[in-house]
C-alpha cells in the first residue's frame, strides 16, 4: 500500500503550472531522487509533500499514521537553544520538557519543585523514551548535546537539522539538497545512514554521486510532468535523451503539418472549393495545441572571458606556516602551481580550506615561510557566501555596474542578452536579488565572474544549488579552458572531472599534494595506508645489506610468487569490480528494500567487504608495479 500519493494535482506560482495534472507515489523502502532543471518546482514539490503548501487542484493523499519530516534546504531562522533543545523540540510539547529537564539537571536544580514537576509529567506522558531516543540520535550522529546552536558551522547545523527531522521517526523523510555545506567525511557518513534507515526518502541533491549510492528510482520533474525511471542514474540519461530526442522529432512533424494547413487555409478563391469544415476545425485545434506547448528550458550557455596569459608560474610556497593563536591551520606546505594547473583542495569543514585559498592570494599573510605569487594574475573569485553579490542591486547591475552591456573575449554584448545565456528571462534580470532562488544566485555569481576577463579562477563550493546540468556544463568549460583553476569543492564527482592534482588537509595543518581527483587521492591513500600495515611485519634489512641499496631507484625484482601474484592481480581486480556491480544493481531494485532488514544489513556488509577487498588489491597491484 502506498505511504502517501499524489493526485492529478495542479499547482502554479506566478506563472506557467508547476506541476500540471501530476500522479505520483511512494512505497514503503524506497528512496526517491527528484530531479529537474533549476526552476522547475523541485523544492515546491517537496513543500507540497510536507504539507507546507496546498495545491490549487487534485488531492496530496497520506495513509493513515504515516509521519512525514523534511530536511530544509538552508537553515531555518528562529532556532536557538543548544542542540539536545533544537532537536527535542521537533517532538513538540513532551520534547520541551524533556528539553526543560536536561536544562534543570545541568544547572543542578534536581531538589526544585519545577524539577520534581518536569519529572511527573514526563512520567505521566510516557516522555521517557523520547528522552533516551535523543540522545542515543545525537551520539549516532555525533552532535555535542550542550552547545549552542547558532555557535555551530553551517555543516554541524545540517547535521543538527537531520537528528531534528529524523528524531519524530518519519515513515517519509523529505531531503532538499542535504550534502550542501556537508565535508566529504560528513556526506559519507550521512550516505551509511541513509542506506540503513527503515522508512521511505525523497531527496534532492546536484551530488551525482550522492544519488547513484542511494537512489532506487529517479523522478524528473519537466514543464509541468513528472517522469518516472529506474535508480540507474546512467541509464536514466540515456533514456531521457532518447525521449528529448522523439519529442523535438514529433514537434518538428506536428509544426510542418500546421505550416501545411496554415498555407492551404490562406489559399484563394480556388482553393475554397475544396475547404471543408472539419478540415477547418482540425486545424483551429492545432492551433490551439501549438499555443499550449511549453518548450524546455535552454541550456545554459557558458563562456569565460579570458585575459592575457599569466607567467609559468603562478603560485609557490615554501615551507608556508600559518596559524591562528595556538591553532595551526597550514604546517610546513611546500608545493607550486603552474599555469594551466587545475588544482582540487579537500578536507573537512573548518580545516583551513578558504584560509589556504586566501594565503594563496595574498589577502592573509602567512605566520612564517613564503608565498611567490607568478606575474600578470588575473584573479576571478567564486565564493561559496556569495558576498560578491550586492543585496541591494538586481541581477543586470550586479553583473554590469549599470552598464547596458559586458564585454566578452572582445565582444561586447547586450547585458539583457548576456543574462538569458545564464537562463534570466528579462524581468528575472530586472528583478531585486533578494527574490532569486539559491540556484539563481548561483547562476548570476557564474555570470559576474565569467564576464571578468581573467586567467586564474578561484572557486569555493561552487556546486551548491546548481542543476545536474549545468554543473555538467560547468565542468566541461573549467576542463577545456586553458587558464588555472584553483577549486574547493565536496563534489566528489566534479573534482573528478575537473581537477588535474589535489591538496588534501590530513589533520594538524599537514596538506598533502596528490596527483589526480577525489577517485584517485582514494587510491592512493588506500596504498599508502597498506604500506603502513605492512612496514611492522616487514623483515629487518641485514646489517651486511650494501649502504648502496638505498640509493637505487631502478625496479626491484619480483620473486616467483609475486611476479604470479602480479599476473593474476587483474583477474581478481575485474572480477571484484564485476560482483560489485551486480551487487550494486540488485541493491538498486525496489523490492530489495522491502527485505527483512538483517538481509538489507548482510548485503551493505557484504558490498563493503568487497569494496576494501577491490582497495587492497588495486594497492598490491600498485605496489608490484611500481
Amino acid at each position: 500500500m502506498p505511504l502517501l500519493q499524489l493526485l492529478k494535482v495542479d499547482l502554479a506560482v506566478g506563472g506557467p503550472k508547476l506541476l500540471d495534472g501530476v500522479d505520483f507515489t511512494i512505497d514503503p523502502r524506497e528512496r526517491v531522487c527528484i530531479v529537474g532543471r533549476n526552476g522547475m518546482g523541485k523544492t515546491t514539490l517537496m513543500r507540497l509533500i510536507a504539507g507546507e503548501i496546498r495545491a490549487d487542484d487534485g488531492e496530496v493523499r497520506v495513509s493513515d499514521g504515516v509521519r512525514v519530516a523534511k530536511l530544509d534546504q538552508e537553515v531555518p531562522r528562529g532556532l536557538d537553544g543548544d542542540v539536545f533543545d533544537v532537536v527535542a523540540a521537533a517532538l513538540g510539547d513532551i520534547g520541551a520538557l524533556v528539553a526543560e529537564y536536561h536544562h534543570l539537571i545541568e544547572h543542578g536544580e534536581t531538589d526544585s519543585a519545577r524539577f520534581a514537576e518536569v519529572q511527573a509529567q514526563i512520567e505521566a506522558r510516557g516522555g521517557w523514551s523520547l528522552d533516551q531516543r535523543v540522545s542515543n540520535l545525537l551520539a549516532r550522529l555525533e552532535l555535542p548535546s550542550d552547545i549552542a546552536f547558532s555557535s555551530l558551522s553551517g555543516g554541524m547545523k545540517r547535521r543538527v537539522l537531520m537528528a531534528r527531522a529524523l528524531v519524530v521517526e518519519p515513515d517519509v523523510l523529505l531531503l532538499d539538497e542535504p550534502t550542501n555545506h556537508l565535508d566529504l567525511e560528513a556526506i559519507d557518513a550521512l550516505e551509511q545512514s541513509l542506506l540503513g534507515f527503515s522508512g521511505s526518502l525523497i531527496f534532492v541533491t546536484h551530488d551525482r554521486r550522492f544519488l547513484r549510492r542511494l537512489a532506487t528510482r529517479i523522478v524528473e520533474i519537466d514543464r509541468g510532468q513528472l517522469t518516472s525511471w529506474p535508480g540507474d542514474y546512467d541509464n536514466y540519461l540515456r533514456r531521457r535523451e532518447e525521449r528529448l530526442h522523439s519529442e523535438a522529432q514529433a514537434n518538428a512533424h506536428f509544426d510542418r503539418k500546421l505550416a501545411e494547413e496554415e498555407v492551404w487555409i490562406r489559399q484563394g478563391i480556388k482553393a475554397r472549393r475544396t475547404r471543408n469544415e472539419g478540415r477547418v476545425r482540425a486545424l483551429e485545434a492545432m492551433r490551439r495545441e501549438r499555443a499550449q506547448r511549453r518548450e524546455q528550458q535552454g541550456k545554459v550557455s557558458l563562456a569565460v572571458s579570458q585575459a592575457a596569459p599569466s607567467g609559468k608560474r603562478v603560485v609557490e610556497t615554501r615551507d608556508l606556516h600559518f596559524a591562528y593563536g595556538d591553532r595551526v591551520l597550514v604546517d610546513g606546505l611546500t608545493t607550486t602551481i603552474q599555469r594551466g594547473d587545475r588544482v582540487g583542495i579537500v578536507g573537512p569543514n573548518g580545516a583551513g580550506k578558504s584560509t589556504l585559498i586566501r594565503l594563496l592570494l595574498g589577502d592573509l599573510q602567512p605566520t612564517s615561510g613564503e608565498v611567490i605569487r607568478g606575474t600578470n594574475l588575473e584573479v576571478a573569485y567564486f565564493d561559496q557566501h556569495r558576498m560578491a553579490l550586492n543585496e541591494d542591486l538586481n541581477a543586470l547591475d550586479n553583473v554590469a555596474g549599470g552598464s547596458d552591456s559586458v564585454e566578452i573575449n572582445g565582444q561586447r554584448k547586450h547585458i539583457i542578452g548576456y543574462l538569458q545565456d545564464f537562463l534570466f528571462t528579462p524581468e528575472r534580470a530586472r528583478a531585486p536579488i533578494t527574490k532569486l532562488s539559491g540556484g539563481e544566485r548561483n547562476r548570476l555569481l557564474l555570470a559576474k565572474l565569467f564576464a571578468r576577463p581573467a586567467n586564474v579562477i578561484v572557486m569555493d563550493e561552487p556546486t551548491n544549488d546548481l542543476d545536474i546540468e549545468t554543473l555538467e556544463l560547468l565542468e566541461e568549460l573549467l576542463a577545456s579552458w586553458p587558464g588555472t583553476l584553483l577549486l574547493v569543492s565536496h563534489d566528489r564527482d566534479f573534482l573528478d572531472a575537473v581537477v588535474s592534482s589535489t591538496l588534501v588537509f590530513e589533520g594538524d595543518g599537514r596538506v598533502r599534494e596528490y596527483v589526480g581527483g577525489y577517485s584517485d587521492w582514494l587510491r592512493q591513500r588506500a596504498t599508502t595506508d597498506q604500506r603502513k600495515a605492512d612496514a611492522p611485519t616487514a623483515p629487518p634489512m641485514a646489517t651486511s645489506a650494501p649502504a648502496a641499496t638505498t640509493a637505487a631507484p631502478a625496479k626491484r625484482k619480483l620473486s616467483f610468487k609475486d611476479q604470479r601474484e602480479l599476473a593474476e592481480l587483474p583477474a581478481r581486480i575485474e572480477q571484484l569490480e564485476t560482483e560489485l556491480a551486480a551487487l550494486d544493481a540488485r541493491m538498486l531494485e525496489p523490492a530489495f528494500y522491502q527485505q527483512p532488514a538483517a538481509t538489507i544489513t548482510a548485503a551493505n556488509n557484504e558490498r563493503a567487504a568487497k569494496q576494501a577487498a577491490l582497495d587492497v588489491a588495486y594497492a598490491r597491484w600498485s605496489e608490484l608495479d611500481g
